[in-house]
């Protein structure tokens, strides 16, 4: 199964990245509101989550408060992005938790974002910047409590994806 680690902004974060506009472009896919969430770890395929729960479970990792925004970026090879700041230190401790877990072998550093598009297969860097400078106009910044991280199954093929919760860990 393929699971990464995540945080899930509150609905008044959501609301505001609902707001945006979503201007239509050839090579531009959107992705919805139940997607939204910051990737803190990505494991790839794993056949058995219960390591990685028990991982998760004595994680060194606590509250902390995260910020959203100030406007949307291209990250990478054409993902339209928020970034979110101040989960650093999450991330490093779920990363150290669950250390060579899964089958992606993911060393990039950690750069928290909400994607909230990317190019389809093929597609330009160039479609993506231009939907950037699109959203310019349109500032996005909000701050919310991280007082949870999930332990999250991606179910792929048949349609967009469809993410399950196996695990919830609630931080102190």
């Amino acid at each position: 199964m393929r699971l990464f680690v995540a945080v899930q902004p509150p609905p008044a974060v959501l609301d505001a990245l609902e707001a945006l506009p979503r201007p239509e472009r050839p090579g531009i896919r959107w992705t919805k509101r139940a997607h939204w969430h910051v990737t803190l770890r990505f494991l790839g395929e794993v056949t058995d989550p219960a390591p990685a729960v028990e991982a998760l479970e004595g994680a060194p990792v606590q509250r902390c408060v995260a910020r959203l925004g100030p406007g949307a970026e291209v990250l990478g090879r054409g993902v339209v992005s928020v970034p979110v700041a101040g989960l650093d230190d999450l991330a490093t401790g779920v990363a150290a938790a669950l250390g060579g877990m899964g089958t992606a072998n993911d060393d990039r550093r950690f750069r928290g974002h909400v994607t909230l598009a990317r190019t389809a297969r093929g597609g330009a860097r160039g479609a993506a910047r231009a939907v950037v400078r699109e959203l310019a106009d349109r500032p996005v910044s909000a701050t919310f409590d991280v007082d949870e991280v999930r332990l999250v199954r991606s179910h792929l093929g048949g349609g967009p994806p469809r993410y399950e919760d196996l695990y919830v860990r609630h931080l102190r």
